[in-house]
């Protein structure tokens, strides 16, 4: 079976990659997964500092998910060009580094020396609900992603400056997802992924407290899948960039629902806490599925549906 897809300019060798912040830095799944049979390991959101992330409690169980607060926690660029990325690089399948920033110099500066590095692809995470904007231009405004012209803005600003592959994750928690795709898309990005968590909260009865010190989290998990294909399906076929799809994916029947929504790749997040093999299950599961269906190529089957 031919699983191999391109993100842009990025060819992976099968559709199946991790959700940032659900897979540590990949180094930490080794011994239980075969990093270099996945088709990219997306790491933890990286930000210029050192980030603490929010006070505990910052996760709780819901009904058919999760919901976190952790907010973005990290130990800065440095330490992960340092620490993190040499061991990164030699695994043999393709990385990806989710990184964050409350503005435009700041993301500049941290995807400049990605790609100084020899990082090949970033993920440009505008869309976490899990941080205060209290410094930077975008202080006390929406998150990038909720602005159709602060995303093309800062997208536009950030590839003045670089080369590599620019994957803009996009939230859920706007009115027309569409819209804001399409400016990412005109403003230069190689590919848009989606859906980052949405915004939501969670009471213990017994306190009368929100079950998060943040009070609010970003859930996930099975609960929001059936929302997230509907916007990858929206999406797919509002811009030509790819599509990387993710949201409550668990197996590789999950998985196929997102690329004949129109995804080309997609992104296990949750699953990993429920069964760290997820992301070698769901390729066997698509190999099965293309040898039973006869289909020689996954990309024969992208944005597939009969409607």
């Amino acid at each position: 079976m031919d699983l191999r897809v391109n993100l842009g300019r990025l060819k992976l060798k099968n559709p199946v990659t991790t959700a940032s912040g659900t897979f540590g830095y990949g180094k930490e799944f080794e011994d239980i997964v075969a990093l270099d049979k996945l088709g990219a390991v997306i790491t933890k959101t990286i930000t210029r500092l050192r980030r603490p992330g929010n006070p505990p409690p910052r996760l709780t169980e819901t009904a058919a998910g999760i919901l976190n607060a952790i907010g973005l926690q990290n130990e800065g660029l440095d330490d992960f060009i340092k620490n993190k990325l040499p061991q990164l690089k030699a695994v043999k399948t393709k990385l990806i580094v989710s990184v964050s920033a409350t503005d435009e110099d700041d993301f500049v500066y941290c995807v400049q020396r990605l790609e100084e590095a020899g990082v090949e692809a970033v993920e440009l995470n505008l869309s976490c609900p899990n941080i205060k904007y209290s410094t930077g231009v975008n202080a006390g405004k929406k998150m990038f992603a909720q602005d159709a012209q602060a995303a093309s803005a800062l997208v536009a600003g950030i590839r003045k400056h670089v080369k590599l592959v620019l994957i803009t994750k996009l939230s859920p928690n706007v009115t027309d997802i569409t819209q804001i795709a399409r400016a990412v898309e005109d403003a230069g990005t190689d590919a848009v992924s989606l859906i980052n968590t949405f915004s939501a909260m969670a009471i213990d009865i017994k306190t009368m407290r929100p079950k998060l010190a943040n009070i609010t989290g970003g859930l996930s998990g099975p609960a929001i899948k059936p929302v997230a294909v509907r916007m990858v399906y929206e999406v797919a076929r509002a811009v030509k960039v790819p599509v990387l799809g993710m949201g409550g994916i668990m197996n590789a029947e999950d998985a196929l629902e997102f690329i004949l929504a129109g995804a080309t790749a997609v992104s296990v997040g949750t699953a990993n806490f429920v069964n760290p093999r997820a992301c070698p299950d769901i390729i066997n599961g698509l190999v099965s599925y293309c040898k039973n269906k006869k289909i020689s190529s996954i990309k024969d089957i992208i944005g597939g549906v009969k409607v």
